[in-house]
């Protein structure tokens, strides 16, 4: 494989601030270099992503065998890009394919949902936490947005091609979304088979979970009637919440009190898939609020009003990241703003403000070379202030850069995800209007 992180050091730049264009060298090299995060750097076993990779190998214990189930979601839309690129070939992405689908159908499940983490060589769930050691939703329907894609994608090609579209349609369809309803009309984020429902926690919006109750609503298997949606998920409309934030409207309630419309991941995860494009309900219009996420995120980092160095039109993006006190979930207020920038943030804004992350990835590359592009893209997060730049990468924030700047350019994984009859039955029963 070339070496990009010195190819970044080399790369012809555009002028700073120009919107990502096809010829733009520096887009094609982070798009291809973050791909490869799923592709050279994926366990071997499951051939599935890693939840972390350190490139100066300081991890925690066993901590290389450990797959993330929501980024694996992001990598299987990742792999079609890879595709799509030229990164590799159809057989090729069709020989791993069908090693993922082998580990998803073999490893720990429970009823239909997989873990937040499993173990690569094994298949059996890691713990996210004490109470955490069963089926995770959220992380479960991250994950089933990456397969109805690839489903899509292979579904009227070659005889190999369609088995694997039925095997990840068949992964699909044995989520029991019911069942996480725990009787009530919310979906619960979480149960254990040894502790049942003793994490407790029902999901209610605003945050990235929205296409969760998406795919429950569009379940041909086991799926939830519109009143979850609209009793858990949106409150009974007080999810429904008209705002300024830094005189930028947003329409919804967020989670935490997150006034300034939270973490910026909030406005990437759902929509990897889910094409906000002219996507409305009785709540809000989703191609509104989420550029208006993006552009609140942005004039944050603008004003900089905890006067933090590095801060300004080339350098923003506040999301869950690494942090130097460790994971924290950075956002666009006094209270969780500490300093740390978040590439992934501004890069997966591609779509919504494409000028300011053209400018941001040109700024980093200009002043910071190989410090902050590596192997597989750029790192998680730094700190100019704490003087904080680590060469570590989580799979769950390097897999929506890839796939925004893919439907920032083509639309691919949107075009692929509207496709599927399902999704399209779940928007109209759920009250969304696309158009």
């Amino acid at each position: 494989m070339k070496n990009l992180a010195v190819a970044f050091c080399t790369a012809a730049l555009l002028s700073v601030g120009a919107p990502a264009q096809e010829e733009d060298p520096l887009f094609g090299q982070v798009q291809e270099s973050t791909f490869q995060y799923f592709w050279d750097g994926a366990e071997p076993n499951s051939g599935l992503a890693r939840e972390r990779i350190h490139c100066d190998n300081l991890y925690p214990s066993n901590d290389r065998d450990v797959v993330t189930t929501g980024g694996s979601g992001f990598g299987l839309m990742a792999i079609l890009v890879g595709i799509e690129r030229g990164y590799i070939t159809r057989d090729q992405a069709l020989q791993r394919y069908e090693t993922i689908a082998t580990f998803l159908e073999t490893c720990d499940r429970f009823h239909g949902a997989w873990p937040h983490w499993l173990d690569g060589p094994t298949g059996k769930v890691k713990p996210f936490g004490t109470k955490d050691d069963g089926g995770d939703l959220v992380e479960s329907s991250f994950l089933a947005q990456g397969l109805l894609c690839v489903r899509q994608y292979f579904k009227d090609g070659s005889a190999r091609q369609r088995k694997l579209a039925e095997r990840m349609d068949r992964l699909w369809r044995d989520i029991d979304f019911d069942w996480y309803r725990n009787g009530k009309n919310v979906l619960y984020w979480h149960w254990s088979p040894n502790y049942a429902w003793q994490m407790n926690f029902p999901v209610h919006g605003y945050n990235e979970c929205l296409i969760m109750y998406l795919l429950a609503a569009s379940s041909p298997t086991h799926p939830v009637g519109p009143e979850v949606y609209h009793q858990g998920w949106a409150q009974n409309g007080t999810l429904r919440h008209p705002h300024q934030a830094l005189g930028i409207p947003l329409q919804l309630y967020y989670q935490g009190d997150a006034d300034n419309g939270g973490p910026l991941f909030w406005a990437h995860y759902s929509y990897l898939g889910l094409d906000p494009h002219g996507l409305k309900d009785q709540y809000a219009d989703y191609e509104q609020e989420t550029r208006n996420q993006a552009r609140v995120n942005y004039q944050w980092c603008l004003d900089n009003p905890k006067h933090y160095k590095g801060y300004g039109p080339g350098s923003w993006g506040l999301t869950s990241s690494y942090s130097p006190k460790g994971y924290g979930g950075h956002a666009p207020d006094l209270k969780n703003d500490v300093g740390v920038i978040s590439p992934t943030a501004a890069l997966s804004s591609f779509p919504y403000l494409p000028r300011e992350a053209s400018a941001a990835m040109h700024h980093w590359q200009e002043r910071f070379g190989s410090m902050l592009y590596g192997p597989y893209g750029p790192y998680d997060a730094f700190s100019e202030t704490d003087n904080w730049m680590p060469p570590h990468y989580l799979a769950i924030d390097q897999g929506p850069i890839v796939v925004m700047m893919e439907n920032h350019r083509t639309g691919l994984l949107w075009k692929l995800f509207m496709s599927c009859p399902e999704v399209q039955v779940g928007l109209k029963k759920l009250g969304f209007q696309h158009s």
